[in-house]
């Protein structure tokens, strides 16, 4: 993270932005990589506790990010092309869609405390909260869903 200009997100447009600086916006949370219901009636999407079967929950990461795409085909690869029809269904919290939103970062973001663990101290992780898709079958998702929209 050496290679970071200063206070980039507030500088430099998303795309603009050297792939390292845009990794570095992700804060961690694990929110993005939970398995989602939309429903077609009314758009809503809601959160489960399900996450995607390469998702670590003790440490809030992809087992194997770098080759996602090979185990996981319907992992969404988030891009400054892809931000713009896929922020809907993002966290409010996320940075990516914030900044795509012209709003500032959380004040617990690792960008500005200098803490990589900011974001799960602050409780805005999801942390120790999810099952795999694996052990749930995706007929029962319905009766896992988080109540507030992270």
């Amino acid at each position: 993270m050496t290679d970071l200009r200063p206070r980039f997100w507030e500088t430099v447009p998303l795309s603009k932005l050297t792939q390292q600086e845009w990794e570095a916006l992700c804060d961690g949370c694990g929110k993005c990589c939970l398995n989602k219901l939309e429903y077609e009636d009314t758009g809503e999407v809601a959160y489960t506790r399900i996450a995607c079967r390469l998702f670590d929950g003790d440490t809030c990461q992809c087992r194997d990010y770098p080759n996602r795409k090979q185990h996981v085909p319907e992992c969404v690869v988030l891009t400054p092309k892809t931000l713009p029809k896929i922020a809907y269904w993002m966290p409010a919290t996320c940075a990516y869609k914030l900044l795509f939103q012209k709003k500032k970062l959380p004040a617990w973001h690792p960008l500005l405390t200098g803490d990589p663990d900011s974001t799960h101290k602050a409780g805005q992780s999801i942390r120790g909260l999810t099952l795999s898709e694996i052990d749930i079958p995706e007929d029962d998702w319905e009766d896992y869903l988080i109540e507030e929209t992270p």
